[in-house]
């Protein structure tokens, strides 16, 4: 996926000069930067990038140059990609499970801050890392509330748990903080609100002064054309409930968005290989590409439709049931899509707001998968 040097002002004009038959993802740099800078200007503490979420080295130098000056990384791969690229920035290892070698791997990269959410692997750190200085963010969880689907069921700890994990983390002489996730794609500012108090509940039973509380991702994406991410509302709730929530002893506030960052500067064309029977849409990308993750979080209904020369196909919305090209029965949309009633075969389908996993986790299943990205000014 090498991103190509001819800058295009849309998609759109992209489409004009060339008709791909394989997928083109479209990056945007400077809506990714206006991104991360909102995120800094309105959070009201350390803005770090969850680089899971795409780690495409063109996107983390974006966010340097933005001001972003922290990552969450989750594997040594992330780390050296990090120390390469973004040198002195501070990296988050909030992975909470890790095999000693990663962990001597972080140390020897200077990483200063680790997440934990098991007595055991809070022990196996209290073995390899040296505590001055470093920070443990015990990870803790509560039901799932307005999210897409549940961050707890891999990690986090019971308040229960969270009390024992945080006094010992103190107990060992490491910087005690708290983290959470309150679950992806939390269109809901309330999402943080019992979480915040929750942890402030926590650092009282465990008689400990937090230094820092990590707030997590979940910051959503623009995936739905009627409901818009209401991001400066729920900066200022994390920040008004936070002092509530702990008065005189706030800790200093973390977040660490991926999708909500990232998600913004890509579009994807995908083009249309057949209308079957009028009821069915195959597209040649599908779940096992760019739309990766549409089967886990819901389909993205921010669509344009574009046939020969670029033109935007128009009429009234037809919905469609939409497929992968693969020959998977599971290669298949969430929901079924509406598109302009006079589309064709061999037009282009462009989903907007696709950064966020669609490089990351495509794949080549079926001899499908060859996807090229190219730069544009924006998206419309």
């Amino acid at each position: 996926m090498g991103l190509s040097k001819t800058i295009w002002a849309t998609p759109g004009e992209y489409l004009r000069n060339h008709a791909p038959d394989h997928p083109v993802l479209f990056f945007s740099p400077a809506i990714l930067q206006a991104t991360a800078r909102r995120f800094i200007k309105g959070f009201p503490g350390l803005v770090t990038y969850a680089v899971k979420s795409n780690p495409d080295e063109e996107v983390l130098a974006n966010l340097v140059a933005a001001g972003i000056r922290g990552f969450d990384v989750a594997s040594p791969v992330e780390m050296d990609t990090i120390a390469r690229i973004a040198p002195g920035a501070a990296m988050h290892y909030n992975n909470p499970v890790r095999s000693r070698t990663e962990i001597l791997h972080a140390v020897k990269l200077g990483v200063r801050s680790y997440s934990v959410d098991s007595h055991s692997e809070l022990v196996k750190l209290g073995e390899l890392v040296p505590a001055d200085g470093v920070e443990i963010s015990v990870r803790f969880k509560l039901p799932v509330e307005g999210a897409a689907y549940n961050f707890g069921a891999k990690f986090g700890a019971t308040v229960e748990k969270a009390v024992e994990l945080l006094t010992l983390a103190s107990q060992l002489g490491f910087t005690p903080s708290l983290t959470f996730h309150p679950g992806t794609q939390c269109t809901d500012p309330h999402a943080w609100d019992k979480y915040i108090r929750a942890a402030a509940g926590i650092a009282r039973d465990a008689g400990v002064k937090l230094a820092r509380l990590n707030v997590g991702g979940g910051f959503p994406s623009h995936r739905l054309s009627d409901i818009a991410p209401q991001l400066e509302t729920t900066f200022d709730l994390i920040g008004r409930v936070a002092r509530e929530a702990f008065g005189e002893d706030v800790p200093a506030l973390v977040c660490e968005p991926g999708r909500g960052l990232v998600a913004e500067s890509y579009s994807l064309a995908t083009r249309v290989k057949a209308i079957r029977d009028d009821a069915h849409v195959f597209l040649n990308d599908g779940v096992y590409g760019g739309l990766s993750e549409l089967h886990l979080v819901g389909v993205i209904d921010r669509i344009g439709v574009f046939g020969p020369h670029g033109v935007a196909r128009g009429g009234e919305p037809v919905f469609r049931t939409v497929f992968g090209p693969t020959c998977d029965s599971l290669d298949k949309l969430p929901s079924e899509l509406a598109f302009p009633a006079e589309m064709e075969e061999e037009d282009h389908v462009i989903f907007y707001g696709l950064g966020a996993y669609s490089v990351a986790t495509a794949t080549k299943f079926n001899g499908f998968g060859q996807i090229t990205v190219e730069t544009v000014q924006s998206h419309r």
